[in-house]
């Protein structure tokens, strides 16, 4: 008689990941609270929907390596499919609850990415890029010459109260649009972190880094990058569906370059190698797009120096210099280099502000002279035509940057102790093992 033996395989609690996970649905459920006036529940929406934008096209650039500049392309056909269904919805054709909107603009952005993906994925690299780019002009393109579905440059607007209230719920006040953003927001998260977790996230990663190999063992690389694509394209279109209930109009903008390199630039900052990076670039894509462009003209090109400084000094993005400093912090290191953080931002923050006021005064050179010499920065009066206005910003840049260098040098000496000081805790726990 054969015996079969019970094996039991104990998996232990992931405590950390509830609490990250709970701490999440608290902050979305709480943040009206916090900032209650409607422009900041619209900011908070636009927050949600963004997020879910930049966390699938990182399915494509962190997890895939799949650089595309036509991401706009789907969360744009998915807000215009969005738009006509709820237009449809409340002239009586289709019974479509605004719940379920941005899902349909999933739909439509999954059907657009079936579409195109299978031509874009059949090449990688540069050619992928390329591809990306042709497709996305081409679509723009068409939203000016077709209107009957664009609605040329005036775009689709739409009424999101439609139909009979359930339990009071209308979506026409913007708390009523965030929270259902919220839910949205929070299961769309979760279920791209999950694909992460699945065979078919591990094999994205693995064409990623080496697709030689993955064809090797036997995977049809252009298979999974399609795949992939089409997720994404599923997620960006349900983003859509939000923008379109929350803005209520869709219009070419919302499928042009410009966006798309939006969502490139933020989901880079943020951070690409790291999932909650693009979390991170979609709250500072909202930040500038909407707060930034009202306090100065000078915006976009604070902006460029701000992404060309990441790409110089911190290409991993926002989320890599939390993980190091987390490291630091777990092997009680971070004590010793907060002296140094605080001198590189004061000094940074001095010089940086006298780059700032240069710039605030070309520009109210080039676009605001009819309005007289004098310039309003951080609270102080600088007037154009008085030489020492331009000399004390050039001081204070020469101060700044200085002493940021004379910072800099003691931050890189304190920073090599504790990468020295971490390495050498690390053999000691290995040689103990």
């Amino acid at each position: 008689m054969q015996s079969s033996a019970t094996h039991f395989e104990f998996k232990p609690f992931n405590v950390a990941r509830w609490v990250i996970w709970g701490l999440f649905a608290i902050i979305l459920l709480l943040a009206p609270k916090a900032f209650s006036s409607n422009f900041s529940v619209s900011m908070l929406t636009q927050m949600g929907a963004v997020m879910i934008v930049c966390l699938s096209y990182n399915m494509l650039l962190g997890q895939g390596g799949m650089l595309s500049f036509g991401h706009a392309v789907y969360t744009g056909l998915g807000a215009y499919i969005a738009m006509h269904t709820l237009n449809a919805a409340a002239s009586g054709v289709l019974p479509v609850p605004v719940s379920l909107i941005p899902l349909v603009g999933g739909i439509g952005g999954m059907f657009f990415a079936v579409l195109f993906g299978y031509v874009t994925t059949r090449k990688s690299g540069t050619t992928f890029a390329m591809i990306t780019l042709g497709i996305s002009e081409l679509v723009f393109a068409m939203s000016l010459m077709f209107s009957g579905f664009f609605g040329g440059e005036a775009g689709i607007s739409g009424n999101r109260v439609v139909g009979t209230p359930f339990l009071g719920i209308t979506f026409g006040p913007p708390i009523q649009v965030y929270y259902l953003t919220a839910a949205y927001t929070f299961v769309c998260v979760a279920l791209m972190y999950a694909f992460t977790r699945t065979p078919l996230g591990r094999i994205l990663n693995a064409v990623r880094d080496n697709p030689e190999r993955v064809e090797f063992i036997g995977y049809n690389t252009q298979q999974v990058r399609y795949v992939a694509f089409i997720i994404a394209g599923f997620f960006a279109g349900i983003a859509g569906g939000i923008g379109a209930l929350n803005f209520e109009i869709v219009t070419a903008e919302n499928v042009g370059a410009a966006r798309s390199g939006a969502y490139l630039l933020f989901t880079f900052l943020g951070g690409a190698t790291f999932f909650f990076g693009p979390i991170i670039g979609a709250i500072l894509l909202v930040l500038a797009f909407v707060l930034l462009s009202e306090f100065t003209k000078a915006w976009l090109l604070y902006l460029g120096l701000v992404f060309l400084f990441m790409v110089m000094f911190a290409p991993g993005g926002i989320s890599s210099l939390i993980m190091m400093n987390l490291r630091l912090a777990a092997f009680g290191r971070l004590r010793h280099i907060w002296v140094a953080y605080i001198g590189l931002g004061l000094t940074a923050l001095l010089g940086l502000a006298g780059v700032a006021a240069i710039v605030e005064m070309v520009y109210h050179l080039q676009l605001n002279d009819a309005m007289g010499p004098e310039v309003r920065f951080a609270g102080f009066t600088l007037n154009t035509e008085a030489s020492h206005s331009w000399f004390g910003c050039v001081l204070l840049v020469v101060t700044g940057f200085g002493l940021f260098e004379l910072a800099r040098r003691q931050y890189l000496h304190d920073w090599g102790e504790s990468q020295e000081f971490i390495e050498k805790e690390v053999k000691r726990r290995e040689d103990a093992l």
